[in-house]
Formats: structure tokens, C-alpha cells, sequence
């Protein structure tokens, strides 16, 4: 599994050993208010969702969830994959950042490199995204990646209405 790198982010596939960060990651409250509550509430679940739902994508197609790392200090502060999603025909780009990260344009490096690596390394040119319809900030982070917004949709066990985007 490949890493990629920008001027200041290490993007690294995320493995076992990220569970306690993706156990902090996932119970931010804006992680659980725009994207939702995946249940994470031990580091044992945190491993398992690893396990049963990152790392299965990344041995199907190569690619999948990454941790976003600060080169300055090693400190991991997000994460940025590209991922197959039930009710989306097109690959799904999302990202996630610790609150103290946001603001300073690591998201749109993280994704646009990990955007860019989709196409150059396997292949994949067509990607779309999701997001609620208050999540601002996503909405224009996808946007000045290039997506377009499409249309409304609901994606199968998630109740929200979700503003649907392809490049």
C-alpha cells in the first residue's frame, strides 16, 4: 500500500495501529454531526472497524482511508480516503480533520493529493462526494476540488438527505 506526500502531509493507509486516533477522530462532535455516529466507543471497536471496514477496500482496489500526518511532528491530525459507498456508483471521496486543524488548508492538500493520486497511480478519474446541507465548509472544500454539486440523495441506512457532487 502506497504512501503519498505534499509539501507538509504525509498520507499514510490507515492500519491497526491508528485506532486510538480514528476513536478520537470519529467521536469529534461535528464527525458525528455532519458524517455520523459509527459507534466507536472502545479501542477495540476502533480495531475492528479498521479491520473490517478499511482494510478490506484497500486489498480489493489498493487504495482506501489514509491518515493525514504532519511532517513538521509526526502528529496525525486527520484522515482523507477515497472509498467504494453502498447507493453511490462512483468512488466517494471524504475527509475528516481534528478541530484544531481546521481552517488551515491541510484538508484541501490532503484530498486533492489523494484526488490526484487516484488518477496517476490506479486509474480512477471519476470520483464524487457527500455532504450534508449545513456542512459548509465541506461544500466548498469539495467544490474547490473540482466537483459539481448533482443532486439531493439518501444513501441506504442513513436517514439525512445528502447534497451528492462529481467531477
Amino acid at each position: 500500500m502506497k504512501t503519498f506526500e505534499t509539501e507538509r502531509l504525509i498520507l499514510k493507509p490507515a492500519d491497526i495501529q491508528d485506532a486510538d486516533f480514528f476513536l478520537e477522530l470519529y467521536n469529534m462532535p461535528s464527525f458525528i454531526q455532519y458524517i455520523g455516529d459509527r459507534n466507536l466507543r472502545t479501542k477495540e471497536d476502533a480495531e475492528n472497524y479498521i479491520l473490517n471496514r478499511f482494510l478490506p477496500q484497500f486489498q480489493k482496489l489498493g487504495f482506501g482511508n489514509y491518515v493525514v500526518i504532519l511532517k513538521e511532528d509526526n502528529t496525525k491530525i486527520g484522515a482523507v480516503g477515497i472509498f467504494e459507498r453502498e447507493g453511490l456508483a462512483v468512488l466517494d471521496i471524504g475527509f475528516s480533520f481534528l478541530g484544531k486543524y481546521e481552517g488551515r488548508g491541510y484538508a484541501y492538500e490532503a484530498a486533492n493529493r489523494l484526488k490526484e493520486a487516484a488518477a496517476q497511480d490506479f486509474g480512477v478519474n471519476k470520483i464524487s462526494a457527500i455532504t450534508t446541507k449545513d456542512n459548509f465548509s465541506s461544500q466548498k472544500l469539495i467544490e474547490k476540488l473540482g466537483l459539481k454539486f448533482q443532486k439531493m440523495l439518501r444513501i441506504p441506512n442513513d436517514d439525512a438527505e445528502l447534497m451528492y457532487y462529481e467531477n
